[in-house]
């Protein structure tokens, strides 16, 4: 268990600069968008979930880890478990009076998150963006955004495999006069427009530019627009999704036989 998450490396960039407060949201933001195994008491019972709950220094607390092997090597004995997203289960807990323990003793990124804090990232999630409708009339090269916000959004983007095939950010200026900068998705996949223009939103918040005018839009491949945006906005390739390993028949491995019963 020696290879360093997401998740490690925002909270150690946390404890490098205790006053940060960018890294803090840096870190909160990967939390967020992580996917977490929650510890559940028993198995769930078709959209009920049972959390295990600790009583811990002066709250209670739910445990989750950020990998599978992570909640293995805490339990050390098989348990029943939820896959969530940091984002869905900060808003489960939002007002329980319960703070989440983030693989406690089993990695560099072990933190305990009070109750307050847990309510605070529910409330900063609960931001969700607007829809509207404007004509771009020129596209120029992006000016002026922080560098520690661009890194954010090709981090956060290369999390997102097989959702889109790129994207490219500009500056614009609209028919009405209005500027700002776009970013524009080419290629999206079927559905997977409301968690793109999510995690841009997320991006924003946590990067403290939640006021700045960012608009996301998303192209076919063959769009006019798509084109020039190619011309003089920064790209952001988004991976493949994975490939899912072929299955063999029983018994073509020679190193692993088929099983008599």
């Amino acid at each position: 268990m020696t290879d360093r998450s997401r998740l490690d490396a925002a909270h150690a960039a946390m404890e490098a600069a205790p006053d940060d407060a960018q890294a803090r949201l840096r870190f909160y933001e990967t939390l967020a968008a992580s996917e977490l195994f929650l510890l559940l008491a028993s198995e769930m019972q078709e959209d009920r979930l049972d959390p295990e709950v600790f009583d811990l220094s002066d709250n209670s607390f739910v445990l989750v880890f950020d990998r599978e092997d992570r909640l293995a090597a805490f339990a050390r004995r098989p348990v029943p478990y939820a896959a969530l997203t940091g984002r869905t289960i900060a808003r489960m807990l939002a007002g329980q009076g319960v703070g989440l323990g983030v693989n406690l003793d089993v990695a560099p990124s072990s933190i305990l998150i009070p109750p307050e804090a847990v309510d605070w990232l529910a409330e900063t999630l609960a931001e969700t963006p607007q829809e509207i409708e404007a004509r771009p009339r020129k596209f120029t090269a992006p000016v002026g955004l922080p560098e520690t916000f661009l890194v954010a959004l090709d981090a956060r983007l290369a999390a997102m495999a097989g959702l889109a095939q790129l994207a490219y950010l500009a500056a614009v200026t609209y028919e009405s006069g209005a500027t700002g900068h776009l970013l524009g998705f080419v290629a999206t996949e079927p559905g997977a427009e409301a968690a793109l223009a999510r995690a841009v939103s997320e991006v924003l918040i946590f990067s403290g530019l939640e006021a700045a005018a960012l608009d996301v839009t998303f192209l076919a491949a063959s769009d006019p627009v798509a084109g020039r945006l190619a011309r003089c906005g920064l790209r952001f390739d988004l991976p493949d999704p994975p490939k899912p390993e072929p299955r063999q028949a029983p018994g073509s491995d020679p190193a692993r036989p088929p099983r008599l019963r």
